[in-house]
């Protein structure tokens, strides 16, 4: 059996992003100077390894950006990026007691906004104002 022929615009690659909610607030990052679009708020998350899977990446991503164990609960969305990655969205849980911790090399700091902060928030990447949006219009529930 051979692989269906990628879409003209699809790199091949892959990410998944974590959508970590505490009462009623989301964990977003603002992104280090060192990693591309430097200084863009979005969830934490990167990109999936060859033979990983999504929630294996979710897991890795998350704790090595923001020192947290997640555990992954139940895919939310997909959608590609202006980069051509294709994005899995993850609802992910973690320890009522845990505190993230910044990686610096990836990661300058890390909030806790209610939807409608991040959405007035400058900076913030695109897909993650289109999950507002869809989040907001009730098409993505929490």
């Amino acid at each position: 059996m051979t692989d269906a022929p990628r879409p003209e615009n699809d790199s091949g690659r892959r990410g998944a992003v974590a959508i970590i909610v505490r009462d009623g607030r989301m964990l977003v990052i603002r992104r280090s100077q060192w990693v591309r679009a430097p200084g863009t708020i979005c969830f934490p998350g990167g990109g999936i390894q060859d033979g990983e899977s999504e929630e294996a990446a979710l897991v890795r991503e998350c704790r090595e950006e923001i020192g947290l164990t997640v555990q992954p609960l139940r895919r939310l969305w997909e959608c590609t990026t202006a980069w051509h990655v294709r994005l899995a969205w993850w609802q992910a849980a973690v320890d009522a007691a845990a505190v993230p911790l910044a990686n610096p090399a990836e990661v300058e700091s890390v909030h806790w906004v209610t939807p409608a902060e991040m959405a007035a928030l400058p900076a913030v990447l695109e897909s993650n104002q289109e999950f507002l949006r869809l989040l907001a219009r009730g098409a993505i529930v929490l």
